[in-house]
């Protein structure tokens, strides 16, 4: 799977950690987060995750910084985009079955690294139940 990932400063340490994780499965990764912990503005990744993912050129987003909710109101404003702040596995099966979420925001000053990566497993694994969800999903996108 090809996964878009990004990060601010605040996001670093623990986006290493779970490029790893992701690698270590044979996940592709674009990677548009910063490698610095210099003080970055998190806007900045989250919009080039969602327009990786709106355009298709991944399938999946990862975002993290501080908390996540940054990242998700930014990867938001994008079409198709459905970012879910996670903060436990149940969140991560609900926003992917019920929600046909595409992109994971957690935050690094929230979640440890084990957490995460159990956030991040249950999110790629867990499909999209459709059915009454589908017509659901449909109303998120704006009508022109």
């Amino acid at each position: 799977m090809k996964i878009a990932v990004g990060n601010d400063h605040a996001g670093l340490p623990l986006m290493k950690t779970l490029k790893e994780y992701l690698r270590a499965r044979g996940h592709e990764l674009v990677d548009h987060g910063t490698d610095s912990e210099d003080s970055v503005d998190y806007p900045d990744y989250a919009h080039e995750v969602a327009a990786s993912v709106s355009s298709g050129k991944a399938d999946l987003g990862l975002l993290v910084c501080g908390t996540g909710i940054g990242m998700s109101i930014a990867a938001n404003r994008h079409p198709g985009v459905r970012a879910a702040l996670c903060a436990d596995g149940y969140m991560a099966r609900m926003a992917r079955m019920h929600n046909f979420a595409n992109v994971l925001c957690m935050g690094a000053r929230v979640l440890g690294p084990g957490v995460a990566m159990e956030i991040l497993d249950v999110f790629l694994h867990t499909p999209f139940e459709g059915g009454r969800h589908e017509r659901r999903v449909e109303k998120l996108e704006p009508k022109p």
